[in-house]
């Protein structure tokens, strides 16, 4: 069976609602769709998104009103699914729904974001570490992982437009780089890389400068899988022509 998976970023779900959402997600029809920073408690998505038919749908949201957030729909039921690590400084702020499928575990994940301060870059750097760490307890239970969502770092320097310009720029710093580095020594593979090796593909533009008019981006969403999944992953794209946020969505084609 093949699935398709797509995560995107909509930067507000009730705004890139206005925007047409609703007709791309009946149209692209994803097997699984994952949500991120949604901006909204579940009973403030608009009513046509809370009972999608064919779709099994979850939320996670943040204490603090319209803010973050995350959110699943899938046609394929989960065995169960959590929202958060067990870890109360996380699993607050709505940035995490964890998705238990027959043949993988699915992190949908709204990482942290460092530029505010040091003390977010710190929380953002610990978020890394408790998400890794949590994962690899379920493989060493033999589990396969696949992981999605806005990690908010660039990895290498084809993944942004402008890398020199940004090497001290949370989203670019050698900490944040170096963790994904960590990440994928771990067992971990960036699927868009399996099918595309160059520079010049990014799934986020700044609004303020209209960068997105001149392709200068970051790619700063992602899936991961772990390595036993890489043979099972037939597709993955980066959907930069889909507007409505300053994310766009990106995707795998898995065949469990």
């Amino acid at each position: 069976m093949k699935l398709k998976l797509i995560s995107w970023n909509v930067n507000g779900i009730r705004a890139v609602y206005k925007k047409g959402f609703f007709q791309w997600f009946v149209t692209e029809k994803p097997d699984i769709l994952c949500l991120q920073e949604t901006k909204a408690t579940a009973d403030q998505f608009p009513e046509e998104l809370k009972n999608v038919e064919g779709y099994n749908t979850y939320f996670a949201e943040a204490q603090k009103k319209g803010y973050s957030g995350v959110a699943l729909f899938s046609t394929v039921q989960p065995q169960k699914v959590e929202t958060g690590f067990g870890i109360e400084r996380f699993d607050t702020e709505g940035r995490i729904l964890i998705a238990y499928y027959d043949a993988f575990v699915l992190y949908n994940i709204y990482f942290p974001n460092g530029k505010a301060s040091k003390e977010r870059l710190q929380y953002k750097m610990d978020f890394y570490d408790a998400f890794l760490e949590h994962a690899e307890k379920l493989r060493k239970k033999g589990m396969s992982i696949v992981m999605c969502g806005d990690v908010n770092t660039a990895h290498t320097e084809i993944d942004l437009a402008r890398p020199k310009e940004n090497e001290n720029v949370s989203g670019f710093l050698p900490q944040e780089r170096a963790w994904i580095d960590t990440f994928i020594n771990k067992g971990y593979t960036d699927t868009f890389r399996l099918f595309i090796k160059e520079g010049g593909h990014y799934s986020w533009w700044d609004y303020k400068t209209k960068a997105r008019e001149r392709n200068i981006g970051w790619r700063i969403d992602y899936f991961f899988v772990s390595n036993d999944l890489v043979p099972k992953v037939k597709d993955a794209c980066i959907l930069d022509k889909v507007e409505g946020s300053d994310h766009c969505p990106v995707g795998i084609v898995l065949e469990i």
